[in-house]
């Protein structure tokens, strides 16, 4: 069985109250709760949460909360994998886990279930969602104590974007685990672990007002296309 684990604190500092804020008419978690619940490949979608409100919001939506996160388990202090390795502890029957995070509204059911399939495919023991990176190291420059650009990375072919190596940065919209692996090894991502791509539109990770902007934006637009 496949468990969609979606963590929401009650503590987001940059933008209160993220996780439960309305964007493109509904909270930010219920674009990610109806991702889940609409992919096939799941079999049981919970939030992880340790705020009584997140929870009601998370259950309106349709999805579960079977237990409440510990409060030293949700500060800004704790590892991203401690509420993963709480929630197998709390379900263990479950034979593997995919985390999808709040703030990536624009990911689809669809990609969910690709990215099982992929792991099904590969056999994969991990996976996590990647997206090509937007600015090329070759093209990064330090700067140095007189003002001086020094090249970053150093490239025999810069002049051209097509040229340049293919590059991926973890995008954090969805990191699938065996729950073996994730009891062996305590970490969501190793040198085992294989990388799923999305574009750039779906990989909008919600961190400042600018990135929250940008998601409404496309939201809103999916919603009129669907008109």
């Amino acid at each position: 069985m496949t468990l969609a684990l979606i963590p929401a604190r009650g503590g987001s500092k940059g933008i209160p109250r993220k996780n439960i804020r309305p964007i493109a008419g509904k909270p930010l978690i219920a674009w990610t709760i109806e991702a889940a619940l609409a992919a096939k490949g799941i079999d049981c979608v919970v939030v992880s949460t340790e705020d009584e409100e997140i929870a009601a919001v998370a259950r309106e939506c349709g999805a579960n909360v079977p237990f409440m996160r510990p409060a030293e388990l949700a500060s800004d202090e704790a590892p991203g994998i401690a509420p993963v390795l709480h929630a197998i502890e709390q379900l263990p029957d479950h034979a593997d886990l995919v985390l999808l995070q709040v703030t990536s509204p624009l990911r689809t059911a669809a990609q969910i279930d690709a990215l099982l399939a992929f792991a099904r495919e590969s056999r994969a023991r991990s996976v996590v969602s990647v997206r090509e990176v937007d600015d090329h190291p070759a093209w990064m420059f330090r700067r140095t104590a007189n003002g001086a650009l020094d090249r970053y990375a150093a490239s025999d072919n810069v002049a051209r974007r097509q040229d340049l190596p293919e590059l991926y940065t973890l995008n954090g919209a969805m990191y699938w685990n065996t729950a073996a692996r994730l009891r062996e090894t305590r970490t969501l991502v190793g040198d085992d672990t294989l990388g799923f791509v999305m574009d750039a539109e779906s990989s909008i990770d919600i961190d400042t007002m600018l990135d929250w902007h940008l998601a409404e934006l496309c939201l809103a637009s999916h919603m009129n296309q669907a008109k």
